[in-house]
């Protein structure tokens, strides 16, 4: 017999009664980002939160790895960023958004000189939220997209995109 796999256990014991409450700590720190707040950040944020980044993003441990290790180094590298969140679904602890952040490159980003174009940013965002403070957040950021508005196609023309009508 096949062992069944234990679907969904991390929000399992989600506490619906939180959405509203989840859902102005969210709201309120999009908005901080968009005003490009680093230094007072753990208004949201758990010190001990983990920021679980796709491949090219990494994994951040911690509030002051965050902030050193994401928010610095991808603020030096797009300026007049603004993060759009395209839809928001909130329920209890849990909230998750998709959407775009537009900023100009005009820092150095993976190896690549400053370009001074306007680019899209793609992300999907799920966060946990205990006690009015962020304590995970996994994140998808589509940087083969953005690579490729900076001239470079990491898939070198085998993207599955050619497959499509």
């Amino acid at each position: 017999m096949k062992k069944k796999i234990i679907q969904s256990k991390l929000t399992r014991n989600n506490n619906l009664n939180k959405t509203i409450e989840t859902e102005k700590v969210l709201e309120k720190m999009i908005n901080a980002l968009n005003d490009h707040r680093i230094d007072d950040i753990g208004e949201f944020f758990s010190n001990t939160f983990t920021w679980f980044g796709n491949y090219g993003c990494g994994t951040k441990k911690g509030l002051q790895e965050f902030q050193q290790n994401w928010q610095v180094p991808f603020q030096k590298a797009f300026s007049k960023k603004v993060c759009i969140d395209e839809a928001r679904l909130v329920v209890g602890e849990w909230g998750a958004s998709f959407g775009r952040q537009e900023a100009i490159h005009t820092g150095h980003f993976m190896g690549i000189e400053p370009t001074n174009k306007k680019i899209e940013i793609r992300y999907m965002d799920f966060w946990k939220v205990k006690n009015k403070k962020i304590i995970n957040n996994w994140v998808m950021v589509d940087f083969p997209g953005v690579l490729y508005q900076l001239g470079v196609d990491i898939f070198k023309g085998q993207g599955w995109e050619k497959f499509d009508n």
